[in-house]
């Protein structure tokens, strides 16, 4: 079996605004060990993978927050994904990633020049956690900064990547 890739139908990327970005996996289970210690676990529901890039606000934050828990990606009685975390009772695993930023389009070496500030990361991730607990529960994350060791059994696969754009 061979694969054609049909580049003219991506749409191509001609700028760098700055996005709050979410890679969301529906998973059976995942966690996360920080030092060998698990400092997240959920099952069914969500591992959402979370990166702020220079420019992001609160008012994105909430934005996404907003889309996610509404993002319908679990199957109803049909099998259609007609269902979102909320109406499925699944948790919420949160953990930052900054490496999403990483500018690809030269060399070999990615850049993280997008990415927020770390201070200005941690702040926008620690938002996000409490927009999301205020909003779904259960939620749990991965610590900020740490060397994470991120386990998960992926569900279907499913795995959307999610972006706001900044409303300025």
């Amino acid at each position: 079996m061979s694969f054609r890739w049909a580049s003219a139908s991506l749409p191509a990327c001609t700028c760098r605004d700055p996005h709050l970005i979410a890679l969301l996996q529906r998973v059976a289970e995942a966690s996360v060990r920080v030092e060998g210690e698990t400092v997240g676990q959920i099952g069914p529901g969500l591992l959402v993978l979370l990166c702020a890039e220079r420019g992001d606000a609160e008012k994105e934050a909430d934005a996404l927050m907003a889309k996610l828990l509404a993002y319908r990606v679990f199957n109803d009685a049909q099998g259609k994904m007609n269902l979102n975390l909320g109406q499925v009772g699944g948790g919420l695993l949160l953990v930052p990633q900054f490496t999403l930023a990483a500018d690809t389009r030269s060399g070999t070496r990615p850049s993280f020049t997008p990415a927020a500030p770390p201070d200005e990361a941690r702040r926008l991730f620690d938002y996000a956690v409490a927009r999301a607990t205020a909003l779904h529960a259960p939620v749990q994350t991965g610590r900020f900064g740490a060397d994470m060791k991120v386990g998960l059994i992926n569900d279907g696969p499913v795995t959307f990547w999610l972006q706001v754009t900044p409303t300025h």
